[in-house]
């Protein structure tokens, strides 16, 4: 087995914190969990330094769960490692303001001929002949929130 990166070494107070947390009050059983794993995983004078074998056994985790979690309560310190890390993903939308003004535009004119109404695929299309790159259930959204719907 990789020697360990990362060293829990709890204090008699974060050690306290952590039991706490754990035997008392209603918590969700992911932060609990993590806590247990923290406990476990003490290399400090009270701590039982459990092989992450044996908690991954014992809690029935992974080891990069483990790994992870050691490393977030080094650098972050353990109850900083129980809650989870904000997101730092940003998603582009897919139509802008402008996009989104053509396709309600489009879908409150006259459908095309042979057509009685607009369907979502017939709008996809035309968005997509407009140089939009869309997909249906985007249509979909789209008319949905800003309350487009001609039915």
């Amino acid at each position: 087995m990789p020697a360990r990166l990362y060293h829990v070494n709890l204090s008699a107070e974060e050690r306290r914190a952590l039991t706490r947390f754990v035997t008392r009050g209603r918590h969700a059983a992911r932060k609990i969990t993590h806590a247990r794993i923290l406990l476990m995983s003490d290399e400090g004078p009270e701590g039982p330094a459990m092989a992450d074998a044996q908690i991954q056994s014992s809690l029935d985790v992974g080891l990069s769960t483990i790994a992870r979690l050691r490393q977030r309560c080094v650098e972050e310190g353990p109850l900083a490692a129980l809650e989870r890390k904000p997101t730092t993903r940003t998603y582009e939308r897919a139509l802008d303001g402008e996009g989104e003004a053509t396709l309600i535009m489009l879908a409150c004119s006259e459908a095309p001929d042979g057509y009685s109404d607009w369907s979502l695929q017939l709008l996809t299309d035309h968005m997509i002949q407009r140089g939009y790159d869309i997909s249906k259930s985007t249509v979909h959204r789209r008319l949905k929130k800003t309350k487009s719907n001609r039915g």
